[in-house]
């Protein structure tokens, strides 16, 4: 039995989380989460779409002659700080002393290739032009040089990149300015989530960036507005503390800081979800905040989140009939029927077994229940290489099989069966969501009741040199969005450029020119 202490309490009460939370965290701890079955994996024709060019233009079509009467909502999870990114540098610089070595001596006394390659490109970083003018006549030589330009990249007396947020780095190079991922997206939202010559947009950022942000959109607001003929409305929010999770030892005992109190750590971006619940729109895009494109590649992004959007108009148009003719009573067996087809075939829901043999009104409440659930869209990018995590047929503990995005942290790769259908996987997911989050009256769902709470994580880390275990809590296009009705729609890989490596940078598809 957990014992909590009076400060413990006052602690965990301070952060907004209930005790029950806390002891109901410790239990799946010692229960251990169990890994996904996966049934298949999702595949064209068999739970991704994959449209024609008339198709796709169709769906384009629908989505710009209805979206002028709707809301629309650009949300960007953009909290990640860059630390991540620029390890590579961060080790060089522990590991290199001009002073002993030459940079020869130190690539073949490491195989430091990140490292030889970012040296190679210097010259094609957005930064390069900003970084010189501040290193310039300082350097004995090229080899000190590198030194000094990754020192006073990283280093907090010089650009301390290394601190900023992953959203405010610059990442084009477009000769009189560097757009940074931020810039990016609103110059996005305003060719795809625009109404009336407004674009609304929302990012979850953590709180002690607030101020560089302002900064930024300050920067660039008025000559985007210009350039696009746009008035950007922007707001911001925090992960909330109380979406923390505690920590625990090997034992599964709280895990305690040197002063005594509970450790209590990030949940991970699936504590997002309350974030996303307290938006107000009928269709939201959802994209991560380094995945942005250079103009060459602007047109056929746009074309494939209206192609999403008009999908997702389409389908709800569909649904939302179904669902009033369900509150009114106005079913007829065959309409039951075409429901019923309308979801399995458009909606990829799956009925049980034991369906046939329910009563009339037990069916008319598994159709209702659902019909009446938040939509997404979410596009599938092809593999390119190892298929890792994303789209799959699971089956869950009621023997429920549903379409889910899932990470290869969640599959049991000590299964041979298992493993086998994820290679089977052809797609992978580039978090290129269109969600819907409003049933037919317009009444916002509560989205935390479409969470599936098993779907966490649990890893191993550690703090003064102690083991603990972390939860994770459901990421937020996983098991946050679990029992949501899924549509998954083969998109381009042109849209998916990430940047999760400093070296990112120099490819093609991050050079403007």
């Amino acid at each position: 039995m957990i014992q909590l202490t009076e400060n413990d309490l006052e602690q965990i009460a301070a952060k907004g989380i209930t005790k029950e939370k806390v002891k109901n965290q410790i239990e799946i701890f010692k229960e251990g989460i169990p890994f996904v079955h996966l049934v298949n994996a999702a595949v064209v024709g068999e739970g991704i779409r994959k449209f024609t060019t008339r198709e796709q233009n169709s769906l384009i079509g629908t989505f710009d002659e209805k979206k002028n009467g709707l809301s629309l909502l650009k949300f960007v999870p953009a909290s990640g700080a860059a630390s991540r990114m620029f390890k590579a540098l961060f080790n060089f610089l522990d590991a290199y002393d001009p002073k002993k070595e030459s940079l020869n001596a130190y690539f073949k006394r490491t195989n430091d290739t990140a490292l030889k390659k970012f040296s190679e490109g210097l010259k094609d970083f957005p930064f390069y032009k900003k970084v010189q003018e501040r290193i310039k006549g300082k350097a004995a030589n090229s080899d000190e040089e590198l030194y000094l330009f990754v020192k006073e990249m990283m280093s907090e007396e010089g650009l301390n990149y290394g601190f900023y947020p992953k959203g405010l780095l610059p990442f084009h190079d477009y000769g009189s300015h560097s757009a940074t991922p931020f810039e990016k997206h609103l110059k996005e939202a305003a060719n795809y989530a625009k109404v009336d010559g407004e674009a609304n947009l929302h990012f979850t950022i953590s709180e002690q960036h607030i101020g560089l942000f302002t900064k930024e959109y300050s920067a660039v607001n008025e000559r985007l507005s210009k350039a696009t003929n746009t008035v950007f409305n922007v707001t911001y929010s925090y992960q909330k503390g109380s979406t923390d999770t505690i920590a625990v030892d090997m034992e599964n005992n709280p895990f305690r800081n040197s002063d005594g109190s509970l450790l209590f750590r990030p949940g991970g971006h699936g504590a997002l979800i309350e974030n996303l619940n307290e938006e107000e729109a009928d269709i939201i895009f959802i994209k991560n905040i380094d995945n942005v494109v250079v103009p060459k590649v602007q047109e056929e992004l746009v074309n494939s989140k209206k192609m999403l959007a008009g999908l997702l108009l389409q389908v709800q148009e569909k649904a939302f009939a179904y669902a009033e003719k369900i509150d009114n009573e106005e079913l007829t067996a065959e309409m039951m029927l075409e429901i019923k087809e309308f979801l399995e075939n458009e909606l990829n829901v799956r009925f049980v077994d034991k369906y046939p043999s329910f009563s009339i009104g037990e069916q008319i409440e598994i159709l209702k229940d659902k019909i009446n659930r938040p939509i997404r869209i979410c596009g599938m990018v092809k593999n390119e290489g190892e298929p890792g995590g994303g789209p799959f047929w699971i089956k869950n503990a009621h023997n429920h099989v549903s379409l889910q995005i899932i990470e290869s942290a969640q599959i049991d790769m000590s299964n041979p069966k298992q493993v086998e259908i994820l290679k089977n996987a052809t797609h992978f997911n580039p978090v290129d969501l269109v969600c819907g989050v409003k049933n037919y009256k317009g009444e916002k769902y509560n989205l935390l009741n479409y969470v599936d709470h098993k779907q966490g994580f649990i890893t191993e880390k550690t703090k003064e040199g102690k083991a603990l275990k972390a939860l994770e809590l459901p990421g937020l296009w996983n098991g946050a969005m679990a029992y949501w009705n899924t549509i998954f729609v083969e998109v381009p890989l042109a849209t998916f450029n990430p940047v999760k490596t400093v070296n990112d940078l120099l490819k093609p598809t991050h050079q403007v020119s």
